[in-house]
Parts: structure tokens; sequence; C-alpha cells
């Protein structure tokens, strides 16, 4: 059994769930961000890429649950955990 998440994680907490979701758990992505991944020349795999590589910034408490920003030198992508085995991205964007 997996213990239900306690938010808000830290940004070491949060990287590692996003690691081991990414490794055996189930990423998301949200019609938004697909939109915006889209309107940005984007796409799933760089969203993926940035959650493996990027850095986390601390949660911020939006629309509902706790939203971490995950950003590289060229794309940032706001995920939320829906569960220890769940996460999605909500968002996402090309850093110009």
């Amino acid at each position: 059994m997996v213990a239900p998440l306690r938010e808000p994680l830290s940004t070491g907490e949060a990287k590692r769930l996003m690691g081991r979701i990414l490794e055996a758990g189930d990423v998301r992505f949200s019609q938004h961000a697909l939109d915006e991944m889209a309107a940005d020349a984007l796409d799933t795999v760089d969203g993926t890429n940035v959650l493996r590589g990027g850095v986390v910034d601390p949660p911020e408490w939006e629309n509902g649950s706790w939203r971490y920003h995950v950003r590289t030198n060229r794309m940032c992508v706001v995920v939320a955990f829906r569960s220890p085995t769940t996460l999605v991205v909500v968002t996402a964007w090309r850093i110009t």
C-alpha cells in the first residue's frame, strides 16, 4: 500500500517523486498543456525531459492543488501530483 501524499512537498521531495513516477508511474498531460506545448512547437518528449532534468521551484497553491514549476533554460512545465504514482503536467511553455 502506498502512503498518501502530504503536500506541499519540498523541492527535493518533489524531484525524487517525479523520478519515481517517471520510472514506474503515470505521467499525464492535460489538454491545456498539450495545446500550449503545440503552440510553442514542443511535445510530450520535451515535457518529459524537463521533468527528468529540470530544477523544481518551491510549490505554489493554485486552483485547489499544489503546483510545482519545473524548468530548464529552454522550457518550463507546471505539474500537480494526483497520487504518489500519478502526476499531471498542467501547462508548459518555451522560455525565450
